[in-house]
């Protein structure tokens, strides 16, 4: 099973919201879940990022991979520079 760190879409249309989730690469995009990480909004000025710095990393750490979008949002937090020191 290959896990993956990716952004779940949700909101109306044209106001997008993600969740940044932990999820099996073969599961929908917006479909289930293991675990919740933190939220994304690009709406807002500046745009809104909650993650659990904490257990992103432990999921980095047990081989989770994330795409290139969450990859980009983490080195943005810092949180992709800690796990390197690691």
């Amino acid at each position: 099973m290959a896990v993956k760190i990716r952004l779940a879409r949700g909101g109306a249309k044209k106001k997008p919201f993600y969740q940044v989730v932990v999820a099996d690469e073969r599961f929908p995009r917006d479909g289930r879940f293991i675990e919740n990480l933190g939220q994304y909004d690009p709406k807002l000025d500046p745009p809104l990022m909650n993650l659990k710095e904490e257990r992103v990393i432990d999921w980095l750490q047990k081989g989770a991979q994330p795409t290139d979008t969450v990859r980009t949002l983490l080195r943005k937090q810092g949180i992709w520079a800690k796990f390197k020191q690691a």
